[in-house]
């Protein structure tokens, strides 16, 4: 189904919902994020796609209505493909499709794959109690893998690891910035940790900084989607009940309304 539009710059629409084994606003230990991504020529519309978690049957039905020309668009899923939902293994399936058919798909990283692979190099046993809070059994069951094989990532198909480990932290495109949870306001996102880009809340939702791009996230859970001036929230707990939730971007920002999308 297809929501109203609405205007950027509107007022937000909803509140905060907490999850369960939620990142905290930053975490210790933080690495640098990658250089950034180069703005590609924008020649056709763009989207962009929330948490899945699983989700595998509302992700089909959301990428069956989204009105996508796989050939010109741009879709751009903001991570957090795994965990907690019964179908993991079954959303990077769909995801790897879509990716050979779109070229211009674009899959960022979220905090559950990140502490899937960051605790796979460490070993790092607070990263397994945080992953095990985060609903990591639900991957497991999705690939019939016993708990001993997230130490090694053996249960992952060669095509899926590879698929994991190349998830960008952000992207721009169109005028917009890409992220999974969002940007500190006192730091470039090209001089933030990475985990500050996965687990931030309160603190972006409430100080502007100084990134003057609309900022496309996930991460913190809405009722409905959330758009203020520069901040576009499209995670609506489809792994808790609600609805997946995509958006259709006017580009550049503020020549037209933004479009969502609802499975």
């Amino acid at each position: 189904m297809t929501d109203t539009t609405r205007p950027p710059g509107s007022a937000p629409v909803s509140a905060p919902v907490s999850a369960p084994g939620a990142m905290p606003d930053a975490m210790p230990d933080a690495t640098p994020a990658p250089d950034p991504v180069p703005d590609p020529v924008q020649e056709g519309r763009l989207f962009a796609v929330g948490d899945v978690h699983g989700a595998h049957a509302k992700l089909a039905r959301l990428l069956e209505r989204l009105p996508v020309n796989t050939a010109t668009d741009a879709v751009v899923f903001l991570g957090d493909y795994i965990n907690r939902g019964p179908q993991s293994r079954r959303v990077i399936e769909t995801l790897l499709d879509f990716g050979t058919r779109c070229p211009g798909a674009v899959f960022l990283l979220g905090n559950h794959e990140w502490l899937l692979l960051e605790y796979a190099r460490s070993g790092d046993l607070d990263l397994l109690a945080t992953l095990r809070a985060q609903g990591v059994q639900a991957t497991l069951d999705s690939y019939g893998a016993p708990p001993h094989a997230l130490r090694s990532l053996s249960f992952l198909p060669p095509d899926h690891l590879d698929f994991l480990e190349r998830l960008k932290p952000f992207h721009r495109q169109g005028g917009y910035f890409f992220v999974h949870a969002g940007v500190s306001p006192d730091k470039a996102p090209e001089d933030s940790p990475t985990e500050t880009l996965l687990g931030i809340r309160e603190l972006f939702l409430h100080e502007p900084g100084e990134l003057g791009e609309p900022v496309v996230f996930g991460h913190t859970v809405f009722e409905t989607p959330f758009v203020s001036e520069l901040r576009i929230g499209i995670d609506t707990g489809a792994v808790y009940g609600n609805l997946l939730t995509a958006v259709e971007l006017p580009v550049p920002p503020g020549s037209g309304e933004l479009r969502f999308y609802h499975a």
